[in-house]
């Protein structure tokens, strides 16, 4: 073959991979992965009462999202034992909030999102053959009384504490012709024949059609809490944190539970990648970004951010703008905003200074020196800021503020502006929060502004009209963290929260 052939041959070949590269669509970008490369799976260690709704609901989401979802069914108590030697997995779920507890007090756990709810009775064969009506029947010697065992089975821990609260536990443990380590072994028992009462949850019932519950709270009016937990070991957070916001939305996980008997609570919204936008005044994003970077990763959503003057952010949610979180300057700019957040939750402190040139060549230190002729100031403006609301109501306090006016030439929506001109030389002194200053410290000098009211507070509040209300309260959570504290006060902040152990 000669070269021109060769060439003429490698011509035709590259024409046609163009062609079929211009042809060639690539799927729409969705939550299910296209890819011959099988996805990690998930390992859940799920209380055997809630199998049913929890098989159904893994299934959709395999099915919506492509990842594989393994279930280890067992009674709560068992599977916190397994946890503990294990340590591995992805997603623990029980049956009552108690063996959350235990596990979060052995440092098992991490988010957890709640599911349903959940409450004991007193469960018999349909039409109730042996007329029982209440705890005393049970002490009668022609009924066959089994029991879920309190070592295994989060039922058998809570009938077990209410009956010694009755003082009848004792008895009718000794009678009980079977302790038995799951729920759904003694509806079976009751099914069957081979018992002839249970105390089972009240959805176990639901869900057996040959058995009917006592009326009467015998255990006293009490509620279990189902929740999902993310395991501390998993290494895979991102994706078991997003099968528990399936499993918890009331689009997705919650019909589930509701259609076999539990009582479904309020969730977020359902979405792969839940897309949240979080507001903030400038002078909070050097302390939050970074948190703000690691929630994102951890929980696998987007936020996109807003950093601005809290006046103008306050505007724009006053002209409709509606951000799931606000992390405002000072609580002075939450109030006008009130109505469209639940209450803030106050994370830090920082002190307005003086911010001058390096050395100080102009002797600068207190507000009244800002009043000598000739000076070039600046100010952050005080309709657009927090900083320049607060700038305005000290120098009013001190009666400096139409001394200082003559020597303002500048007035900013936020500080940065302030420090960027000073550092350019544009500017002698500029009025700023402790927290603009300290990062450029290297740069100019400042002077803290001796004043009772000379400082400003950060709040974080919810939107109220957010579609995922507990995804924004672990975000509160992970902003009020010792981690983020760390942040705040490295960039000058001090800390309102109750300090770090």
């Amino acid at each position: 073959m000669n070269l021109a052939r060769l060439v003429t041959l490698g011509s035709l070949g590259l024409a046609a991979l163009l062609i079929f590269l211009l042809a060639w669509k690539p799927a729409p970008a969705t939550g299910k992965r296209h890819s011959s490369t099988p996805l990690p799976s998930l390992l859940v260690y799920c209380a055997a009462a809630l199998k049913p709704a929890v098989e159904k609901a893994a299934h959709e989401f395999e099915a919506e999202t492509g990842r594989r979802v393994q279930i280890q069914f067992g009674g709560s108590g068992t599977l916190l034992s397994n946890l503990r030697i294990a340590k591995q997995g992805d997603l623990f779920i029980a049956a009552d909030d108690f063996y959350l507890q235990a596990a979060r007090s052995n440092q098992l756990v991490a988010e957890t999102i709640p599911l349903a709810r959940m409450s004991p009775v007193l469960a018999v064969a349909k039409g109730n053959p042996k007329q029982i009506r209440n705890l005393e029947d049970l002490e009668r010697g022609d009924v066959r009384l089994a029991l879920p065992n309190p070592e295994t089975a989060a039922i058998g821990r809570l009938a077990r504490e209410r009956l010694m609260a009755q003082g009848r536990w004792q008895s009718l443990s000794s009678r009980a012709v079977a302790l038995k380590p799951t729920v759904n072994d003694l509806a079976n028992d009751l099914k069957l024949g081979s018992a002839d009462a249970a105390i089972v949850w009240d959805a176990t019932v639901r869900q057996y059609p040959e058995l009917e519950a006592v009326p009467g709270e015998f255990l006293g009016s009490v509620e279990s809490e189902i929740s999902a937990s993310v395991l501390a070991f998993s290494l895979q957070p991102a994706e078991a944190l997003q099968l528990a916001r399936f499993l918890g939305s009331p689009q997705r996980g919650v019909p589930h539970f509701e259609r076999f008997g539990f009582r479904g609570v309020e969730g977020d919204a359902w979405a792969v990648r839940p897309e949240i936008v979080v507001y903030s005044g400038g002078v909070n994003r050097l302390a939050i970004e970074e948190t703000l970077r690691r929630f994102e990763q951890r929980e696998g959503v987007s936020i996109s951010r807003v950093y601005n003057g809290c006046g103008l952010l306050t505007a724009q949610i006053r002209a409709g703008q509606k951000p799931d979180a606000y992390v405002a300057c000072d609580v002075s700019f939450l109030q006008p905003v009130a109505g469209q957040f639940h209450a803030g939750l106050e994370l830090a402190e920082t002190r307005m200074v003086i911010a001058v040139k390096p050395g100080n060549p102009m002797g600068l230190k207190t507000l009244s020196d800002l009043a000598r002729p000739g000076l070039k100031l600046g100010l952050a403006h005080e309709e657009q800021s927090a900083l320049g609301a607060l700038s305005l109501r000290v120098l009013r306090e001190q009666h400096l503020a139409d001394a200082v006016a003559s020597n303002v030439v500048v007035r900013t929506p936020t500080a940065d502006l302030l420090i960027n001109q000073l550092r350019a030389g544009a500017l002698d002194a500029a009025l700023v929060y402790e927290a603009n200053a300290k990062p450029a410290a290297a740069h100019m000098d400042f002077f803290v502004v001796d004043w009772p009211s000379a400082f400003a507070i950060q709040p974080v509040a919810v939107g109220r009209h957010t579609a995922y209300p507990r995804l924004m309260a672990r975000l509160v959570q992970a902003l009020a963290s010792p981690e983020s504290q760390d942040r705040f006060v490295a960039q000058g902040f001090k800390w309102r929260r109750t300090p770090k152990p």
